[in-house]
C-alpha cells in the first residue's frame, strides 16, 4: 500500500522530522484558505497522487499570493495527472498539499529499503538529492553512501552519525542529519515499509527539513497494523486489483491481453515467462494458490472475463492441493454465468487429472486442453493475435 506525500509527512513529523508548514486540501476555496493562513510570500500546490514525475506532469505549482490560486489549484483538483510512472489512463487528483515556499542551500537524499542480495535493511543517502535514485545511481554511483544494518542489533547510534558526517560537514546540519536519519530507519520497520525515502532532504536556514517523503507498506504485513487501512487511497488503485485483493488473491495488472489463471508463484512466473518467449503479452499475473478454493476459482475466472483487455485466457494448473476437478468446475461455473467469446487454453496437471478433463470435455463449453505447457503457451498467443 503506497501513502500519499501528505500522509508520509504526517508520520515522519509524529517521529520528530521536520516539514514545511502546510495542509491537505480537496476544493480550491479551501486551498486559497490554506495558503492565506501560511501567511507567507509563496506557497506550492502539490497534487496527491501515487506516483513520480509530479512536476514534470503539471502536478505541482508555485504561486505568489498575488496570483489566482484558487483558479490554479481548481486545474490541478479533478484532473487527471498522466506522468511517465501512470500510464496513459493517469491517476486522479482528489486532494492538494498547500505548502510554504522555503529557500533552499541545499537538496540530499535519504531512503530505507531492504537489500536483497544481503538480507539486510539499507540505508541510502547522498549529497545530491532532488533527482531520482536510478539517475543518480547510473550517473553518479561515488555519490551513494549507504549503511548497512545488523537485523538483530538494530542501526546503531554511530552508524547514523556517521552517515550524517558524510553528508555535512557542519556540526549543526549532522546532528539534525543523524535524527532524521534515525527516525526514517524506525518508520521503515515500525511500519514494515518496503521503501521509506525523502528526495529532497533540504538544508534550509541552517535547518534540515523533509521536503518530499514517500512510504511504502507491505500489504503482507497488514494484519500487524490494521490502523494503516483507513489510509488507503481507492482511487489510486487498480479496480481490479481491489477486487481480486478482496476475494483473497495474488493479482498484478500487467499491460498485454492473455488473461491468466495459476497456482502457486513459481510457476506464474514461468507461465508469464513462456508466453513472452513467443511473442505474446500478459494481461496479468494471478496466483490463486496452492490450496484454492471452487469459489477462489470461480473469483478469479470472473475478473479476467471483466478485463476489457484479454483477448485470450490460459490456465495454467498443477494440481496438488487444489485438485484438477475443483478447478474445472470454477471455471467452468463462472464461463457459464458470465459468457464470454474468449478463447480459453487450459493446460492441468495433477491430482484428479482425469475428472478435471471430463469435466471440461462435456461442459459444452469451448475450450482447448493441451497436455504441453510449451505447445499450449504457443497457442493462446496465436489465440490471441487472432
Amino acid at each position: 500500500m503506497n501513502l500519499h506525500e501528505y500522509q508520509a509527512k504526517e508520520l515522519l513529523a509524529a517521529r520528530g522530522v521536520p516539514v514545511p508548514r502546510g495542509a491537505v486540501c480537496y476544493d480550491a476555496l479551501e486551498a486559497l484558505i490554506a495558503a492565506r493562513n501560511l501567511k507567507t510570500d509563496r506557497v506550492v500546490l502539490k497534487a496527491q497522487v501515487h506516483s513520480g514525475g509530479r512536476g514534470k506532469a503539471g502536478g505541482v505549482a508555485v504561486l505568489a499570493m498575488d496570483e489566482d490560486i484558487r483558479e490554479r489549484a481548481g486545474e490541478i483538483l479533478g484532473s487527471r495527472l498522466v506522468t511517465n510512472q501512470t500510464g496513459p489512463a493517469g491517476k486522479p487528483v482528489s486532494a492538494l498539499l498547500v505548502e510554504e515556499v522555503l529557500p533552499i542551500d541545499q537538496e540530499l537524499y535519504l531512503g530505507v529499503v531492504l537489500d536483497r542480495n544481503t538480507g539486510k535493511v539499507t540505508i541510502m543517502a547522498s549529497p545530491d538529492g532532488g533527482m531520482e535514485i536510478e539517475t543518480l545511481a547510473r550517473e553518479a554511483p561515488e555519490k551513494i553512501f549507504t549503511v548497512a544494518v545488523d537485523p538483530l542489533m538494530g542501526l546503531a547510534p554511530f552508524q547514523a552519525r556517521d552517515l550524517s558526517y558524510r553528508l555535512s560537514g557542519d556540526k549543526v546540519i549532522a546532528q539534525q542529519l543523524a535524527k532524521i536519519i534515525t527516525a526514517l530507519y524506525d518508520v521503515y520497520v515500525g511500519y514494515d515499509c518496503t521503501l521509506a525515502e525523502i528526495n529532497p532532504l533540504v538544508v534550509s536556514r541552517n535547518r534540515v527539513l523533509a521536503l518530499d517523503a514517500k512510504l511504502n507498506l507491505d500489504d503482507n504485513a497488514e494484519f500487524r497494523h490494521p490502523e494503516t487501512e483507513r489510509w488507503r487511497d481507492r482511487s489510486q488503485e487498480d479496480s481490479m486489483e481491489l477486487a481480486a485483493h478482496k476475494d483473497g488473491l495474488s493479482y498484478i495488472r500487467l499491460d498485454g491481453n492473455i488473461g491468466c489463471i495459476v497456482n502457486g508463484a513459481g510457476l506464474a512466473m514461468a507461465t508469464l515467462d513462456l508466453i513472452s518467449l513467443h511473442g505474446g503479452a500478459p494481461a496479468n499475473f494471478l496466483d490463486v494458490g496452492g490450496g484454492a478454493s471452487e469459489q477462489i476459482v470461480y473469483d478469479a475466472m470472473t475478473i479476467l472475463l471483466d478485463d476489457k483487455r484479454v483477448k485470450a485466457v490460459f490456465i495454467n494448473i498443477f494440481g496438488g492441493i487444489l485438485k484438477c476437478d475443483v478447478l474445472a468446475r470454477g471455471v467452468i461455473g463462472a464461463i457459464k454465468k458470465r459468457g464470454t467469446e474468449l478463447p480459453v487454453v487450459v493446460r492441468i496437471e495433477g491430482t484428479n487429472i482425469e475428472e478435471g478433463r471430463r469435466l471440461f470435455e462435456v461442459s459444452g463449453l469451448s475450450v482447448e486442453m493441451i497436455p504441453s505447457l510449451n505447445d499450449a503457451a504457443k497457442l493462446v498467443v496465436q489465440k490471441a493475435r487472432a
